[in-house]
């Protein structure tokens, strides 16, 4: 067996930005309405609250799409006597399936309270290098013909989002923005105040998935994180929440859950961890500066910015509780590490200025676009200015470069800040990995107490920790020599992993970025290991997916002994292309299935290829690259309520059998093909197959029970026969075949 062995730096949801929001294109988005008084209509809809729609049509650089939803959007930014208001516009809203580039949603934000014009798609920039959140440009925006302004046109976070950075979306997912922001109240806090009915919380939680057990998994969130906070990371992603507030912080984006408990969701992946995704950062960088810590009640100024705790609600006093903080950072590691969190922030994108030619570039690419938007809300100049200084409008809004290089100095200063462990030299042993070993990881380490190594084998595992040791007994070299190690056994085809170590007063990961970006070993699997077991090209009743549809599908089986990851490989019916499908980053466990529904609907929940099977044959490939191909099965005419898999399971040769998906495939003693007359489906509507092994050339007559000829006709062939019924009343028939030698019949049932 060829292996190949990798130690990469990798990201969590490493994925390609969209060309709809690459930061270098500034979209052009035309609005199309029939009705001359639109703004006055969606005016109404906006202050009815019923989330309804105005009808028009759209064109998207070029593309024309007909029947869109229209609607304003917003809190503060939307005002019916404002010129320039945010949209949201809904693709898909008449036409199913309607979408650019793969996106159903768009949605567009004003610019209000950003002179700048960067603060939203800097910071999202920004955000991305260590957590999932939305991609973000910039889009001229007309209304029949005239140019409205300019936009920052944001990703939505939906469906498509979650498949993208969670590779699913069935999971419970939640919009944490009360109905009416209370700045006298708890908001979307996660407190468990208003007791224990659930309904209680539902003007402060937008459900956006629809599993009736989706408040209950929501709930158990809120009661683990007030009640059980010893057992939380069974529930919540800590790490990823600590990167949401250490994000927050560093760019005192506190129009958010460190503000006012708002902007943001909870997404439940397939591990049962509900993950934070940050939300709306147009007032980041203090524009908005507010919070309920009561050393700041009344707001605070742009100096006290520079120096605002990031620890604020612990060192403090919350006027509303703020769980999501608190019982995170009055655990000592989990406060560490999320000091450690910040100063990468700070390190990577503020010491180094990388942030201000970032902003310079991004002012750069839309100066032109400001100075034609004559509804935007500052002045030309307030725009040149506030990269580097304040702007005073109704509120003062703070330079970036200021406010940050001060923000950025008082980090430094921050206890727990400095003096964190070093950690270098990492490696593995052996050099080459074969999925069922075992492997120790090695990490110089100096200036630590602890150290810990987390791995897993798939992203759809939780990493899981184990104490790393300098004793001399787990590949470290000798006793206290700073060289620490610790084993894992029963290893996948992928390892992930990274490393934490920390002393009494600070706390360092390697990679930096964990556990977003993490080291990946990875060695190919073997030929047979990991097999296409059982395929269904023509499925009209036997299983459905999960819209209740019936729809080509592909088991894989894991024949080996160990856990596999199917990251990095492909499914494809072209030979040409064999990279046509990637798989999820999955494990399949040994003696496991995983089944893919081959149907062209990628954006639904579950697993869909972009290709389908064609019933009539083809070939079906399993593989890494076209050099590398793992597995492939080429078969003839397919047809519904069998499924061609292997007997024995996993090993022999491909058969027509009863479907057993994400089963072991089962050999059956009844024919299932070779009877002399197959029709289907029987019951029949307006078609059905016939299918014989009658020589032709052969008549076919269709009988009443009477005895009366309905239909004759002659077949020169005995290729698959597919014969209306459209004309022929709902009853019970005989289809009666026939040639010089033999004939026969099979009743036929006509249901309409």
């Amino acid at each position: 067996m060829i292996t190949y062995h990798f130690l990469l730096v990798t990201s969590f949801s490493l994925k390609a930005q969209s060309g709809f929001y690459y930061l270098e294109n500034i979209q052009e988005i035309k609005l199309y309405f029939n009705t001359s008084n639109w703004d006055n209509v969606l005016d109404s809809l906006y202050i009815e609250g019923n989330g309804d729609r105005l009808l028009g049509d759209l064109e998207i650089n070029g593309v024309y799409f007909e029947d869109v939803g229209i609607r304003y959007k917003g809190f503060s930014s939307y005002s019916s006597s404002r010129s320039k208001n945010p949209f949201n516009i809904k693709l898909d809203f008449v036409h199913n399936d309607q979408n650019y580039d793969g996106i159903d949603k768009i949605k567009l934000s004003n610019v209000i309270q950003d002179p700048s014009f960067i603060r939203e798609t800097l910071s999202y920039e920004i955000a991305r290098k260590y957590m999932p959140a939305p991609q973000a440009n910039y889009a001229n925006v007309y209304v029949n013909d005239t140019l409205i302004g300019l936009y920052t046109n944001v990703e939505a976070i939906d469906q498509h989002f979650l498949n993208q950075h969670f590779s699913n979306s069935s999971g419970t997912f939640f919009k944490c923005n009360p109905e009416d922001l209370n700045l006298n109240g708890e908001n979307s806090n996660l407190s468990n105040s208003l007791g224990d009915d659930v309904s209680e919380y539902t003007h402060l939680y937008n459900q956006k998935s629809d599993n009736l057990e989706d408040w209950s998994n929501f709930w158990n969130l809120i009661d683990q994180l007030n009640n059980s906070s010893d057992n939380l990371e069974s529930i919540l992603n800590i790490d990823r929440t600590l990167w949401m507030h250490a994000f927050n912080y560093n760019l005192i984006n506190f129009d958010s859950y460190i503000g006012y408990a708002q902007n943001y969701y909870l997404y439940q992946d397939e591990t049962g961890q509900f993950n934070p995704v940050l939300w709306d950062l147009n007032m980041s960088f203090a524009s908005f500066r507010f919070t309920d810590a009561s050393n700041h009640w009344s707001g605070f100024s742009i100096v006290e910015a520079y120096t605002i705790d990031p620890l604020l609600h612990l060192n403090s006093v919350s006027v509303y509780p703020r769980p999501l903080m608190r019982q995170l950072f009055e655990n000592p590691t989990f406060k560490k590490m999320y000091i450690a969190h910040i100063r990468t922030i700070n390190e990577e994108n503020f010491i180094n200025l990388d942030y201000y030619t970032r902003g310079q570039y991004l002012q750069g690419v839309i100066a032109n676009a400001v100075e034609n938007d004559t509804n935007k809300f500052y002045s030309n100049q307030d725009f040149h200015d506030n990269l580097d200084q304040t702007v005073s409008d109704l509120i003062d809004y703070p330079g970036i470069l200021d406010l940050m290089s001060n923000r950025s100095s008082y980090l430094q200063n921050y206890p727990g800040y400095q003096g964190a462990p070093t950690i270098s030299n990492i490696d593995h042993f052996p050099g080459n990995t074969t999925a069922g070993d075992t492997i120790w990881i090695t990490a110089e380490v100096s200036g630590s107490n602890e150290v810990h190594l987390a791995y897993r084998f798939a992203e759809s595992e939780v990493f899981k920790t184990t104490e790393m040791t300098d004793n001399g007994t787990k590949h470290d070299g000798v006793a206290n020599d700073n060289i620490f190690g610790m084993f894992i056994s029963d290893i996948a085809n992928t390892v992930e992993y990274y490393i934490y170590a920390e002393n009494d007063s600070a706390g360092q990961f390697s990679p930096e970025r964990a556990a977003y970006e993490y080291y990946t070993i990875h060695s190919n699997i073997a030929p047979g290991d990991l097999v296409i077991n059982e395929l269904m090209a023509i499925n009209d009743q036997s299983f459905a997916d999960e819209n209740n549809q019936f729809e080509d599908w592909i088991e894989l089986y894991n024949a080996s002994e160990y856990k596999i990851n199917t990251k990095g490989l492909y499914l494809s019916d072209q030979s040409e292309s064999i990279n046509l499908w990637a798989l999820p980053d999955l494990i399949i466990e040994p003696n496991g299935y995983l089944t893919i529904w081959a149907d062209e609907d990628t954006n639904q929940i579950g697993w869909h290829s972009n290709f389908k099977l064609d019933g009539s044959g083809e070939e079906v490939y399993l593989a890494y690259d076209q050099n590398t191909i793992i597995d492939s099965v080429s078969f003839d005419q397919q047809y519904p309520l069998v499924s061609y898999g292997r007997f024995p399971n996993g090993t022999g040769d491909f058969i027509s059998m009863l479907p057993t998906y994400n089963m072991e495939n089962q050999n059956s003693d009844t024919p299932i093909l070779s009877e002399v007359l197959y029709l289907y489906p029987n019951p029949s509507q307006n078609f059905v197959n016939i299918k014989t092994s009658l020589i032709a050339p052969f008549d076919l007559d269709i009988l009443s029970l009477d005895g009366k000829v309905i239909k004759t006709l002659e077949f020169n062939s005995s290729e698959l026969i597919n014969l209306s019924t459209e004309y022929i009343s709902s009853g019970v028939y005989l289809v009666h075949l026939y040639n010089e030698t033999s004939s026969i019949s099979k009743k036929l049932v006509i249901s309409k």
